[in-house]
């Protein structure tokens, strides 16, 4: 699978060059730029269609100038310990799972591999860099049930219980 980095909202309009205000509707397109993609951003009045070559495109908002917030996430090292202390937790696997996702989405971990074990349930071999350490996570998923609680838990067990504004 490959990732793209696409940038941000430029709250410009690329046909008209005007500032988009808060509030106000524009469109974006994403267009193939070399080995790159690139974003483009049109007020609704300048809005003229998607260009052929366009990969997607969508319509939004642009966000008030109000501070958005987010939750603030414990340190990686904090999130890397409890990550670590439910791999002696049968019970919890499915929690250490998602928490490895986690840790993979925050680039924490890194994927090497995908295996099965003689149960033939799924493994994955995640890489470390920074405790230079191979994890094995069996990846077994929640049940619906399950969802809400290990969200709910690791929401309070692993923010540090502040909220900053989003970027």
């Amino acid at each position: 699978m490959m990732e793209y980095d696409i940038q941000r909202c430029t709250r410009h309009c690329a046909a008209t060059g005007r500032e988009l205000q808060p509030g106000e509707l524009f469109y974006s397109v994403l267009v193939p730029d070399g080995i790159q993609i690139r974003r483009i951003d049109y007020s609704a009045e300048a809005w003229q269609g998607a260009p052929s070559e366009a990969i997607a495109w969508w319509k939004s908002y642009v966000p008030g100038k109000q501070p958005h917030h987010r939750l603030v996430w414990a340190p990686n090292d904090v999130l890397l310990d409890y990550f670590e202390q439910l791999e002696n937790q049968p019970t919890e696997w499915d929690k250490r799972y998602i928490l490895a996702l986690l840790l993979l989405r925050r680039r924490v971990l890194r994927l090497e591999d995908s295996t099965r074990n003689e149960q033939g349930e799924e493994v994955l071999l995640l890489q470390c860099p920074r405790r230079e350490t191979t994890y094995r996570v069996v990846a077994v998923l929640p049940g619906p049930e399950r969802v809400s609680a290990i969200q709910e838990e690791l929401m309070g067990l692993l923010s540090n219980g502040t909220i900053a504004p989003a970027c």
